[in-house]
């Protein structure tokens, strides 16, 4: 047995983190699908510019866009929109086999309204009703002020990847804007089975902190996070709250690892797929990742439902310098701001193209 069915017959789906035309055009995504195992695929603003930026795929598209009279983000969420229907329809049956549980795509809300809440609301609402597609995820950052949106979003209907979380207390922040919008459903007498996923990034722990570290310290931060994380997602999902919103029909958000890609030469290139293994959450992996793992992974044990030895090990980075939650403020606030370099770097691309296309004729 493969090591990516193994890890789906654990319970975890398997989430492709790439999106690009040539993976629709050429088969290769249904393949992944068909021999993989992979149930699912995210997206962000640094996936598409590098798409647009290295391959001709979209210059076509982009031609008959300019001769439509669109430019700048509306053409960018024409094309995204085009692919990631494109991936849901291939998805669709994973979708409808398991109840709306799995085969979820998702696309971002522009990066530059991250703190902007009432902006990051009208594009989610916008996004969603351009989709018309049932298993599109609208990826929304956890800021702070990014809870209200989601909350709002899931009032109004929107399924909601909330995307940018990086610790246990941000992953509670961000559960807790989903029940409340469920909760208000709820209590408006909507239907409340809107779904959600609440993506915790790992690797990039383990990259703020290589160097500063004691060597027996070495690639661990970011496991460790998980386990506590996971701990919490399973409390939650056995609190009185979860289990009446469960008990009126409402679905779990389900906890998502995302930052798989192994960011530290001398850690395995399957590190955080192996360590994260845990029923009913999402592991979304970078293509190059996902490729490994189906060649030389390994399953073993799930993490444990109480978090294993996660606090000893923070409190040996704590013992080393490391300040957790000043770190987690920061790999948030430093991932928002190069979401947005790389959204601006992909206008930056569209405008290029379309300029070049004009002279052209």
């Amino acid at each position: 047995m493969k090591a990516t069915q193994a890890l789906h017959d654990l319970g975890q789906s398997l989430w492709l983190d790439n999106i690009t035309r040539g993976l629709l055009t050429s088969g290769t995504l249904k393949r992944y699908i068909d021999e993989l195992s992979v149930t699912g695929l995210t997206s962000n603003p640094t996936i598409f510019d590098q798409a647009i930026k290295k391959t001709d795929f979209y210059t076509d598209a982009i031609r008959r866009k300019i001769g439509e009279g669109k430019s700048g983000e509306d053409l960018f969420f024409e094309l995204a929109l085009e692919d990631l229907t494109q991936a849901a329809d291939l998805f669709r049956g994973v979708h409808d086999s398991t109840g709306g549980v799995d085969g979820w795509v998702s696309l971002e809300v522009s990066p530059l309204l991250a703190y902007d809440t009432s902006s990051t609301v009208k594009e989610a609402k916008d996004l969603h009703a351009r989709a018309k597609r049932p298993n599109l995820y609208i990826k929304i950052p956890g800021t702070r002020e990014g809870l209200p949106a989601i909350e709002e979003a899931i009032f109004s209907g929107v399924h909601v990847n909330v995307t940018l979380l990086f610790s246990r207390e941000q992953y509670v922040a961000a559960a807790d804007a989903y029940m409340k919008g469920i909760e208000r459903r709820i209590a408006a007498g909507l239907d409340p089975k809107i779904s959600s996923v609440a993506s915790v990034f790992i690797s990039r722990w383990d990259k703020a902190v290589m160097g500063k570290t004691p060597e027996d310290l070495r690639a661990k931060l970011g496991i460790a996070i998980a386990q506590r994380t996971y701990k919490a997602y399973r409390d939650l999902l056995e609190s009185p709250r979860w289990k009446k919103l469960a008990a009126a029909g409402a679905r779990p958000q389900r906890l998502l690892w995302a930052s798989t890609g192994t960011k530290d030469p001398q850690a395995s290139d399957t590190l955080y797929i192996e360590a994260l293994a845990s029923p009913n959450t999402v592991n979304t992996m970078p293509e190059e990742t996902l490729l490994a793992f189906a060649e030389h992974g390994k399953v073993g044990k799930a993490l444990p439902a109480g978090g294993g030895d996660a606090e000893a090990m923070l409190s040996k980075f704590t013992q080393a310098g490391v300040d957790i939650v000043k770190l987690a403020a920061d790999l948030q606030s430093e991932g928002a701001k190069a979401f947005v370099q790389s959204w601006n770097e992909l206008l930056a691309v569209i405008d290029s193209q379309c300029t070049k296309l004009k002279k052209a004729g």
